[in-house]
């Protein structure tokens, strides 16, 4: 019960046999391509994740830097929460990638510029929130 609070969708109690396992491993896989190939919509955004590209609720299709779009999709997947710059960073840097210190406020900045102001939402001395606010 604990792993499912957690935020596991599955587990393999012990003694489990190796069919069992490989059985549900690939419906994880089945799972994850399904998500991918459905693309990501939210707040008017269409992700196009074969193009690196943003499609606007007005159909205008936005291409995106690596780092722009790895950051968009971090901030869709986790909108209304507030993200830290050290979360964002751990998320969206690639393994070899020099982490420079101000890349995600720029990153930021630049998407701001793109999708609008109020869409990416600074939390002070905490992170940025992706997501329109309630008020």
């Amino acid at each position: 019960m604990d792993g499912f609070k957690a935020g596991a969708d599955d587990y393999v109690a012990k003694p489990f046999h190796v069919e069992e396992l490989l059985a549900r491993l690939q419906a994880v896989v089945r799972r994850s391509v399904t998500k991918q190939g459905a693309g990501l919509s939210l707040h008017g955004l269409s992700l196009e994740e074969d193009h690196q590209a943003v499609r606007l609720h007005t159909g205008e299709c936005l291409q995106l830097t690596g780092m722009e779009f790895r950051l968009l999709r971090y901030f869709m997947l986790n909108a209304g929460k507030v993200l830290s710059k050290a979360r964002l960073t751990e998320h969206v840097y690639e393994y070899d990638e020099d982490r420079d210190s101000n890349v995600i406020e720029v990153c930021v900045n630049r998407l701001r510029g793109k999708l609008g102001k109020d869409l990416i939402r600074t939390m002070r001395g905490h992170g940025y929130v992706f997501g329109k606010s309630a008020e």
